[in-house]
């Protein structure tokens, strides 16, 4: 079985740098390349072609939610929309914008990795 492939979007480098650690820490996941915007995180796509991407609600420019219905237009990724709020307030947004779940950033790690890939299905 192929590793699933990882595209990490946030602005900030110190989270981006926290959930690719955990990509690379958890067993059948591999980190394809990040991205520090929205828009970068089209392209990006477009290039590596991830089965998942861990978005980042707010970003420079266009915001998560936005990319993620820009991203989906153009790709069969998977989004995963994280952020620092509370998971409850953003449950229903995450899902209007295509993403398959909203993550808090603190709850982030393996085990919750794992968990929003087996809800995509696939």
């Amino acid at each position: 079985m192929n590793p699933v492939r990882v595209l990490v979007v946030d602005d900030q480098e110190v989270f981006r740098r926290v959930m690719s650690a955990v990509v690379q820490q958890t067993d059948g996941f591999v980190l394809a390349g990040s991205a520090a915007s929205g828009e970068e995180s089209i392209v990006t796509a477009g290039i590596l072609r991830p089965d998942l991407v861990l978005m980042d609600v707010n970003l420079p420019g266009i915001d998560g939610m936005e990319a993620t219905r820009r991203l989906l237009a153009g790709t069969t990724a998977a989004v995963v929309l994280l952020s620092t709020y509370d998971e409850d307030d953003w449950d229903g947004q995450a899902q209007e914008c295509g993403a398959v779940a909203y993550v808090g950033k603190s709850a982030f790690g393996p085990a919750k990795l794992r968990a929003v890939w087996a809800m995509t299905g696939s």
